[in-house]
């Protein structure tokens, strides 16, 4: 976990700054959720800057006359750098630290830095490090100035000083390396899924926006003492644990790393094979934070992510969660989901009227069969425990007695 971030014995005071295009109140959300962004890396925010721009200047990402007003702002608020709310290219890193004489940090920089400070398994360490060590190719020459002017703090977490100083080509043998163990974590996954469609065993994966509730959600409906916190990307690496529903059917949920607007490129190649449950399972559970006032465009971000995962033709249960910290239920139609639930994760509420719409959607394709099978079809209810969901098995003199779902593509066989 990110601990309040100190630099030589202080903490980070940083100033955030914007490009606003069009939408000034949209930008404005941004740079909010920047501000929290920055607070989970342990910085404390002292002032925010927008700019209106037909787009961000190409060599400053801010203009002259706006350059001039932050240097003064970091002098008069005694601020150690400044976070900017896109990504920059190493042009703007370099040129807009020499302007200001701080330390510059972007919006990709922060999330790589509390992705690093949050990985607990030695898969989420290695999708990091790729991440942040691709995202440092193209900028060594800027980032060494900037990154030394304070000897440490955000951005110098993950792989080390050491590592950061590796040349060009030390970096591109490191990434070769990385993405060969990355690809056996994908093998690995791959034959764990194989596993379970052997099993028949059905997945849900749990998506949604950052701090939506995931975790929480995944922990009252399992035990999976899972880590909550109410800070941004509080879990990455996924847990998946089953959970019996009341018709004796079984299907795993699988919690996902949180989704974020402007989620850096580098994040999502790099965890690919994680975000990749999403586009194996069988429903989308998609958590909303109901309470949050920018739930609409959080709501965007998140089907915007998974189309960019080639996640498609999934049943989709929209959550909106947080019940509990509003006055009055707010009732919101997910016209991009197949249906819609009200519930407090921290609370139960609601949550066994989505245990019964999983099970209603689980068993729609099936067949409810109650049998006394002979002794000699035992194979037939080897094909059920295959492909089907075997609810009940009796051994009796007569027979074998058997109540199953079995899926419509087999019901003829068995």
């Amino acid at each position: 976990m990110a601990e309040a971030m100190e630099i030589e014995g202080l903490q980070e005071r940083v100033i955030l700054l914007g490009v606003s295009q069009q939408d000034e109140r949209e930008t404005r959300e941004s740079l909010e959720e920047l501000e929290e962004l920055a607070k989970t890396a342990g910085a404390v925010t002292v002032g925010i800057e927008i700019q209106n721009r037909e787009a961000p200047h190409p060599g400053t990402y801010l203009g002259k006359g706006k350059i001039l007003q932050v240097r003064q702002m970091v002098e008069e608020k005694d601020a150690t750098g400044v976070i900017c709310d896109d990504e920059l290219s190493p042009a703007q890193l370099r040129n807009l630290e020499q302007e200001l004489e701080c330390k510059v940090m972007d919006r990709t920089l922060l999330i790589l830095d509390i992705f690093a400070a949050r990985a607990a398994t030695s898969e989420g360490k290695i999708q990091v490090e790729l991440a942040q060590l691709q995202y440092r190719l193209s900028r060594l020459a800027g980032l060494g100035k900037s990154l030394s002017r304070l000897g440490g703090g955000i951005g110098t977490r993950g792989p080390g000083e050491k590592k950061l100083e590796m040349d060009r080509r030390l970096i591109k043998s490191r990434i070769a390396q990385l993405r060969r163990e990355l690809q056996e974590v994908k093998r690995h996954r791959e034959l764990i899924r194989e596993r379970r469609k052997k099993n028949s065993v059905p997945v849900a994966a749990i998506v949604g926006y950052t701090n939506a509730g995931k975790s929480t959600l995944l922990n009252t409906l399992t035990q999976a003492e899972v880590l909550e916190e109410d800070k941004l990307f509080a879990t990455l690496d996924p847990t998946t644990r089953g959970l019996k529903l009341e018709g004796g059917q079984e299907i795993l949920l699988t919690d996902t790393v949180g989704f974020i607007r402007k989620l850096p490129h580098h994040l999502v190649e790099a965890f690919q094979s994680t975000l990749e449950e999403a586009k194996y399972a069988d429903i989308i559970l998609h958590v909303v934070d109901a309470s949050n006032p920018q739930m609409e465009t959080q709501m965007g971000v998140v089907y915007d992510t998974l189309r960019q995962l080639g996640v498609k033709d999934k049943t989709i249960i929209t959550l909106f969660n947080k019940q509990d910290k509003l006055e009055e239920p707010v009732r919101v139609r997910d016209f991009s989901s197949d249906y819609g639930l009200n519930i407090s994760a921290r609370t139960g509420e609601g949550l066994e009227e989505l245990k019964n719409l999983l099970e209603e959607i689980l068993t729609e394709n099936q067949i409810l069969i109650e049998r006394l099978y002979d002794y000699r079809d035992a194979g037939k209810i080897q094909l059920i425990r295959k492909f089907g969901q075997l609810l009940e098995e009796e051994y009796r003199d007569e027979g074998i007695y058997v109540r199953a779902y079995v899926p419509r593509e087999i019901y003829g066989n068995v």
